[in-house]
């Protein structure tokens, strides 16, 4: 993960980093490691569903990100453990007055482990200029989920994204071998073209790594929403959603992260606390 670049404007924009390790302890995930710089922390770990699985909500306090901003996060499950990391709500990017806000976010998992990143929406003002840099590395046997809930624009505002660019890049590599790639950027010409997203200004992806799941489950996750798009190639189930609701995309993918996650990580899906308020 390349490191944020030195600001020019050091009173006026943030470079936060944060980096964490969980273990597993005879069935217990532990963090054991927590340190932050800057405006970017967890609180302390919750067990909502028992201690197998250790729950951290990734807090930015200035609830925004301007123009110039950083934000590193650097996340590692060792073997045979179970983190959930997500957000307390969504993150919004603001304009980019002319500098570029960037997110960095490397998760690695040992053998055996599973890690599930699953933040709240991304909002993008008009204007924003963005990077987002996602890497996952995982060792033999370890299973992973991540989401992620893209706006464009406030639609309920009524105000659309006319201008800026929002760059990404989301490696994931599995035992040493690349099994999931994509880079691409989207500006307001990308959101209109039907090569793009057709017109809509909501789009979600999950990304699940692990054994391969059954046909049934396959068509059940495709009916959840007409919208939604699924996909699998071998050890990589995508589903995908492209619409103009918030509300319907977090359905969708919070429906079919709730389908997959017993065949993948072995357990039920109840919704965290944190997702409904």
């Amino acid at each position: 993960m390349p490191d944020c670049p030195r600001s020019d404007h050091p009173t006026t924009t943030w470079r936060a980093s944060l980096r964490l390790r969980f273990a597993d302890d005879a069935g217990v995930t532990r963090l054991v490691e927590r340190a932050h710089s800057g405006p970017l922390r967890v609180q302390k770990p919750l067990y909502p569903e028992g201690p197998r699985i250790c729950h951290a909500i990734v807090i930015h306090p200035p609830g925004g990100v301007v123009g110039g901003d950083c934000l590193e996060l650097d996340a590692g499950a060792g073997a045979g453990s179970h983190a959930f990391l997500t957000t307390p709500g969504a993150s919004k990017w603001y304009r980019a007055n002319g500098r570029v806000s960037r997110q960095d976010v490397r998760i690695r998992a040992g053998a055996g482990a599973a890690f599930e990143w699953m933040p709240q929406e991304t909002i993008f003002f008009d204007d924003a200029n963005v990077v987002l840099d996602h890497d996952v590395q995982l060792e033999e046997g370890a299973r992973y989920i991540g989401g992620e809930i893209l706006c464009f624009g406030r639609r309920a505002s009524g105000e659309s994204f006319r201008r800026g660019v929002i760059r990404q890049r989301t490696q994931v590599r599995s035992a040493g071998k690349l099994v999931w790639w994509e880079q691409g950027a989207v500006d307001a010409d990308g959101i209109s073209s039907r090569f793009g997203l057709h017109g809509a200004s909501v789009c979600a992806t999950l990304i699940a790594v692990g054994p391969p799941m059954p046909a049934t489950l396959l068509a059940s996750m495709r009916a959840i929403d007409p919208a939604l798009a699924l996909s699998q190639v071998k050890s990589v189930c995508v589903a995908r959603y492209l619409g103009d609701d918030s509300e319907a995309a977090r359905g969708a993918i919070f429906k079919v992260w709730q389908a997959l996650r017993p065949h993948l990580l072995g357990c039920d899906a109840p919704l965290p606390r944190i997702w409904n308020t």
